[in-house]
């Protein structure tokens, strides 16, 4: 009985909304017209002839995220941060060592299967990451992608294998906090320019401003780099791989193991 009054509420649910869709898409139909700040977005991206508000980055994602909103990205950043921080305080009392004698994992061929696809893996997260101002994607998604791999090794092999490869918490959070300095460094950058050479400069600035001379090159060595987002989604992506990589490590410790050695 009970499980029938759960199908029917689930049901019913499923209903409701399917009838609220289908009346919106009667009389809420989106306008054909872009909004004035999307025209702005899309004609100043990538246009080289007005050098003094555009991003040089054909990727419009990209360059709202780290800069025409570069603050609200840097902020978010901090605030996943401050999440993994505080994590890993709830976590303070487990202790993660290598177990010299698990034998987890599953069977040789999955283990084989992971052992070849595991650099695919990373070269794909890391080409979504490093070509993010040029193609969909970015430091974010590249580095989640890249928390795959030691998310499915511990599951094919085990977590206690992948700490003893030196894999632990204490490290990715070394490697989180170089991920962030980065990308606080980068943030700087424009401004610790400006104040060496005498010029007007701004936080989170790439290129040169109406009122800021101060500009990254847009090319390196014949190659498109926009500037200050290459360096942007190059130290997202190691700050969240390494963060993932954390928080994984944490929730597949095994209890028992911690209460044994406690």
């Amino acid at each position: 009985m009970k499980r029938l009054v759960k199908t029917l509420v689930l049901v019913s649910i499923i209903l409701g909304f399917s009838l609220i869709l289908a009346v919106a898409s009667e009389y809420f139909i989106p306008g054909e017209a872009v909004r004035p700040l999307a025209v702005f977005y899309l004609s100043t991206t990538f246009n080289p002839w007005i050098p003094h508000l555009t991003v040089n980055s054909p990727e419009a994602v990209t360059a709202i995220v780290w800069d025409y909103r570069g603050l609200d990205t840097l902020f978010e950043t901090a605030v996943f941060y401050l999440a993994l921080i505080a994590g890993i305080a709830l976590a303070r009392g487990v202790s993660l060592r290598a177990d010299p004698n698990s034998e987890g994992g599953l069977s040789v061929i999955v283990k084989t299967v992971t052992r070849i696809t595991g650099p695919m893996i990373v070269a794909v997260g890391a080409s979504i990451g490093l070509h993010g101002h040029l193609t969909p994607g970015g430091g974010f998604q590249g580095g989640a992608t890249i928390a795959v791999i030691p998310l499915v090794i511990i599951i094919a092999f085990s977590v206690f294998f992948v700490i003893g490869k030196g894999v632990t918490k204490e490290k990715m959070l070394v490697l989180r906090s170089i991920g962030l300095v980065g990308i606080g460094l980068t943030a700087l950058a424009a401004l610790i320019i400006g104040l060496a050479v005498g010029k007007t400069a701004y936080v989170i600035q790439n290129m040169a401003k109406p009122t800021s001379e101060v500009s990254f090159p847009a090319y390196f060595n014949g190659s498109l780099v926009s500037g200050t987002l290459w360096f942007f989604n190059l130290f997202e992506m190691i700050a969240v791989a390494a963060g993932f990589t954390i928080a994984f490590l944490l929730l597949t410790y095994p209890e028992k193991k911690e209460g044994e050695n406690a």
